[in-house]
């Protein structure tokens, strides 16, 4: 155990830090957190995270993360002061929190790419969380630091970040058979809340055939809601668990959704079971962020210490809500005069689907692609996004470099030029960063077509978010 003196000089050390590092989204960067941990070790972080009255909880997943961890900062921060990271996705950022905030209880994003970077058994070793919330787990980044890593280690690395759990509650989504497999393999150790869709009138645009997490055949799906998400069973016995908090109806307009979520679950802070029943009416924001907003809920109604408010609360964080709470750079739909522009990162097939499907809520004539592929070794993630490209059924196609090697784009090219004869490729560089937004906010600006969709890989955040502003402001 770290010593009292020792301990009170990384916290000095790491405030001090503080005045020299840049702050950035969420938790205001690293910096500190580093300085502490080379003071006090891992001891140190331990009896920060155990200074926490009532614990922390860590969001993970492949996407939906950062939306997630945004609404649940909303929902909690009406009922006690809390301690929040998010977007940093690394234990420097969550020990920064730590250090500088005052709370009883952390929200804390971690995303996980892979075993050695992502250090799941550790994080969860050292904060001892009280709760881990899974969104989703698909295929991701295939290259983390230059190097190829199979699915199975990433998967098996957001299965740490709750593994060694003896306390506490797991809030996972029943839909994902991968993350559902993650609560029913915890059930014995802690109590596990499961949220998903048991509504009518959910179409997915295609269907992913999955194996089983658990015995490794292909799962039976009776209803697809958003890619491998959705109601399944298979011959071993798994199958997707009744969720504790669940949609029931959805009615879609143009200007609105109306959302009706019921809940029945275990509380951790009470230690007892809720119930609650919601009407929202939100923006048309897409499935995806139905399944953040169910994440978000069911997390907050697990961990509030106010269980009278959980009612009163939603519907006023919901029913106000607008669309400033998407992070920086993720998918979004602009209208440059009477022209709807579609842009963000869509790094994995998942992500992309989600961005296709918000953008065809918009779409009605003829639609134009501009897509930006993966690296090399990305085969895969390719073969989803050329799915989805399909999908879209595009008058027209441009591909565009979205990481660093142009002559895997241009074989990526040669692909869907097969498909689609009319497709164009511009050769941007990676390294050219300020010339590769500028010309494909021209693309976009300049396009013939009233409808353009621009997704795919590239910069996280940053350069979606530039050229989302440079279409706004010209």
């Amino acid at each position: 155990m770290v010593g009292t003196v020792k301990f009170n000089i990384a916290k000095i050390s790491g405030k001090l830090a503080t005045l020299m590092a840049k702050w950035g989204p969420g938790s205001g960067g690293t910096y500190p957190g580093h300085i502490f941990t080379r003071i006090a070790g891992e001891d140190g972080i331990s009896k920060l995270a155990s200074d926490l009255k009532i614990g922390s909880v860590l969001i993970t997943g492949t996407n939906g993360k950062t939306t997630t961890t945004t609404l649940l900062i909303k929902l909690m921060s009406n009922d006690i002061q809390i301690r929040r990271s998010y977007e940093n996705n690394i234990l420097n950022s969550i020990v920064t929190a730590l250090i500088n905030q005052k709370g009883d209880l952390g929200i804390f994003e971690y995303g996980i790419r892979n075993l050695t970077y992502g250090i799941p058994d550790t994080v969860q070793r050292l904060i001892n969380p009280i709760g881990v919330v899974y969104t989703t787990i698909s295929q991701e980044h295939t290259q983390v630091a230059g190097v190829k890593n199979p699915f199975e280690d990433y998967y098996k690395a957001k299965k740490l970040l709750s593994q060694g759990m003896k306390r506490g509650v797991v809030v996972t989504n029943a839909d994902d058979p991968r993350t559902a497999l993650i609560g029913l393999d915890k059930s014995a150790d802690v109590s596990v809340n499961y949220y998903g869709i048991e509504a009518d009138g959910i179409e997915d645009i295609g269907c992913d055939a999955i194996e089983c997490p658990k015995c490794g055949e292909i799962l039976n799906y009776s209803k697809h809601f958003l890619n491998h998400r959705g109601i399944y069973e298979c011959g071993c016995g798994f199958k997707r668990p009744e969720p504790n908090v669940k949609l029931t109806d959805a009615e879609f307009n143009q200007d609105s959704w109306k959302l009706t979520i019921e809940g029945d679950l275990f509380n951790y802070t009470v230690s007892k079971n809720i119930k609650f029943n919601l009407d929202l009416t939100v923006p048309p924001f897409g499935l995806h962020n139905i399944y953040n907003t169910l994440a978000s809920i069911t997390a907050y109604a697990t961990f509030t210490p106010k269980v009278e408010n959980i009612e009163s609360t939603v519907k006023q964080v919901f029913n106000n809500l607008d669309m400033s709470f998407i992070p920086p750079g993720r998918f979004e739909v602009v209208d440059i005069g009477g022209k709807y522009v579609g842009l963000g990162q869509g790094d994995n097939g998942d992500a992309i689907k989600i961005n296709a499907m918000f953008m065809k809520q918009y779409v009605d004539g003829p639609l134009e692609f501009i897509y930006t592929t993966p690296e090399e070794d990305e085969e895969e993630i390719f073969e989803d996004h050329f799915e989805v490209v399909k999908s879209m059924n595009p008058a027209h196609v441009i591909v565009v470099p979205g990481r660093k090697s142009i002559d895997k784009a241009r074989e990526y090219y040669e692909i869907i030029k097969k498909e689609y004869p009319d497709a164009e490729f511009y050769p941007l560089s990676y390294d050219e960063m300020d010339t590769r937004i500028e010309r494909l906010s021209e693309m976009a600006r300049n396009s013939e077509y009233d409808y353009v969709i621009m997704t795919g890989c590239g910069e996280e955040q940053a350069m979606w978010e530039r050229i989302k502003r440079n279409l706004i402001d010209n």
